[in-house]
């Protein structure tokens, strides 16, 4: 009996592996993900979904439960500078609940997800094989540090002059009721603290730092912050993850795929991460179902265009230490301006 061809293997369980399975289930692919963790996944993340997010998700017929957002505020000292979204209303979701959410859309469908780490990779003329499974595609969804990416050749190593000084993240829940309808980043001298309410009685705190060190010892350099969290119980344990910055080469590989964090991420800074991660896995379905999957690296790169470099713009200010110090300050002042980046972020 000749051995099973998929038309698409997913290599992770995450969002934007689980969109992928689902775009390629509805348009009629044999489509499987491979997922090692089983569960619920989790990870450290904002958790702040930007509206165009939360219309792609309602497209694909999702509504996970949360918290509304109307806008983003920055703050710094005693300086805040505040804008609403001109483009409906975002949402602040616990990863797990979204996670929830999109594999359950995903099982609807018919789609099988394994309890599979793929450790190998080989092409040959008409297939690909991973994980035991033959496939016509290998989308490699596998997160910020894919070992897929490096199967394929797809990592571009980290050079002096290119990467940067490397960033971490945190993320921590406390049973507290928001005290503000929007995402608030406070700057602080190296880092950044983002506050997403995402329920009635739930708050999320996420860290952005350069410089390694735990969640209380980032947190201090946040005394308002500390002193709005005093008395909060903490729910949920403390998740990192880093450095954020990878590079890679192309998005495409022969048989090949990257999508999400996978396909190459500059920093968590504006919080676009998961919109850009939903837009951009459309267009590798897209791609796909019209046969031409070498189109998807260029697709790839205009999708995700405006959003890297506006965070690219950003994080070049952030590592400059007297620029950073106008960041906050250039949004009190100049309130439009500001406006209308967060206009570009939300979209």
């Amino acid at each position: 009996m000749p051995e099973h061809l998929h038309d698409v293997v997913v290599v992770g369980g995450g969002p934007a592996g689980l969109v992928v399975a689902l775009g390629c289930a509805r348009a009629g692919m044999d489509v499987v993900v491979c997922e090692k963790r089983t569960g619920v996944i989790d990870k450290a993340c904002g958790e702040g979904l930007m509206p165009g997010a939360v219309r792609a998700l309602t497209a694909l017929g999702i509504d996970p439960p949360g918290y509304p957002i109307e806008g983003i505020t920055y703050r710094q000292g005693a300086m805040a500078a505040h804008a609403a979204f001109r483009a409906g209303p975002g949402r602040g979701v616990r990863r797990t609940a979204l996670h929830d959410a999109l594999r359950a859309e995903v099982l609807r469908h018919g789609v099988t997800v394994l309890p599979i780490a793929v450790t190998d990779l080989s092409q040959h003329g008409d297939h690909v094989r991973a994980g035991g499974l033959r496939a016509r595609y290998l989308v490699a969804a596998d997160g910020l540090h894919s070992a897929v990416r490096g199967l394929a050749g797809l990592s571009e190593g980290r050079t002096s002059r290119s990467a940067g000084t490397p960033r971490w993240g945190l993320r921590r829940h406390y049973a507290l009721a928001p005290f503000t309808n929007a995402v608030e980043v406070t700057w602080a001298a190296r880092s950044e603290a983002y506050v997403t309410p995402v329920g009635p009685d739930t708050i999320g705190v996420a860290i952005l730092s350069s410089v390694r060190g735990g969640f209380t010892e980032q947190l201090a350099a946040f005394p308002d912050l500390v002193t709005r969290l005093s008395g909060a119980e903490p729910v949920s344990s403390v998740r990192g993850a880093g450095p954020l910055r990878q590079r890679t080469s192309n998005r495409v590989a022969g048989r090949v795929l990257l999508v999400g964090d996978a396909a190459g991420y500059v920093d968590a800074l504006t919080g676009e991460g998961l919109a850009v991660s939903l837009a951009t896995a459309a267009e590798l379905v897209r791609c796909l179902r019209a046969g031409r999957p070498s189109d998807y690296d260029r697709a790839w790169k205009r999708t995700s265009r405006r959003s890297r470099w506006l965070t690219e713009g950003l994080l070049w200010a952030r590592g400059h230490p007297v620029l950073a110090r106008r960041i906050v300050p250039a949004a009190v002042r100049a309130p439009r301006l500001f406006a209308a980046v967060v206009d570009q972020l939300a979209r």
